[in-house]
């Protein structure tokens, strides 16, 4: 089975595949980095992962894989990566990537994916025409809370993660990890999301005598043991998160 860098490496088995992952983090923390760590790890071990670039751009994602050794021209092609652009329709463009999304409304994505979840159930609504769900994908974020919640409100945001999101990564038994920045939104906002989540991790910059320290911990993890002590991260020169 495929392993999840950094967040298995504090628990005491593996995770459940269907699970959702909640990462909160701060804003000068290493999430960016650790995340695209995690999929890169996943890869190496036989997943196949879909990365969804909400904050930064695609090709920002793909020049920080190559600098994690893997090819990305080969891995695209053959399926195994599969890069999902929500970027370029923050600035109004067309993308260019094979996979991408043209709209940032949670009720125009509601309608695709409860028709996904027809097909995961065994309906041939749709089926093949989204290959990014497949079953058993790592399915991770940058950042997806604080970008459509930028363009919906509150409930409907909730409304849609629980509704559609959750149901559908269980149907499918692919890994949700979605990264949410600390501090910005309403204590309903993260509260629902945490009580939704089958775990919840956090990462945090910390200021020691002059010197800026990473951690993460695992605050909760619902169906397997797990290590919930603060761990110092080590950042490498190809900026390769690891626990130090």
């Amino acid at each position: 089975m495929p392993q999840i860098p950094l967040i298995e490496d504090l628990t005491k088995g593996p995770i459940p595949p269907g699970s959702n992952i909640l990462v909160e983090f701060d804003p000068t923390s290493q999430w960016y980095n650790a995340s695209l760590t995690i999929a890169a790890g996943w890869i190496r071990s036989g997943g196949v992962a879909s990365y969804n670039v909400f904050d930064h751009a695609p090709e920002d994602a793909r020049s920080h894989l190559k600098r994690l050794r893997l090819d990305v021209e080969t891995l695209e092609r053959e399926e195994k990566l599969r890069i999902i652009d929500w970027y370029s329709i923050q600035l109004g463009q067309k993308s260019k990537e094979k996979y991408a999304n043209n709209s940032l409304k949670v009720a125009d994505h509601s309608i695709i994916v409860r028709k996904q979840l027809l097909a995961a159930s065994g309906s041939p609504y749709l089926g093949s025409e989204y290959p990014h769900l497949d079953p058993d994908v790592l399915r991770i974020s940058d950042d997806e809370p604080g970008i459509l919640l930028r363009f919906n409100d509150e409930k409907s945001y909730i409304d849609y993660w629980r509704i559609r999101e959750i149901p559908l990564a269980a149907a499918t038994k692919s890994t949700l990890v979605v990264g949410t920045i600390k501090g910005v939104y309403s204590e309903y906002v993260y509260k629902s999301l945490e009580a939704s989540a089958d775990g919840v991790i956090d990462f945090k910059l910390e200021e020691e005598s002059g010197e800026a320290r990473n951690f993460m911990r695992i605050r909760s993890m619902r169906s397997v043991g797990y290590d919930s002590r603060w761990h110092r991260l080590k950042i490498g020169n190809n900026l390769e998160v690891t626990l130090e």
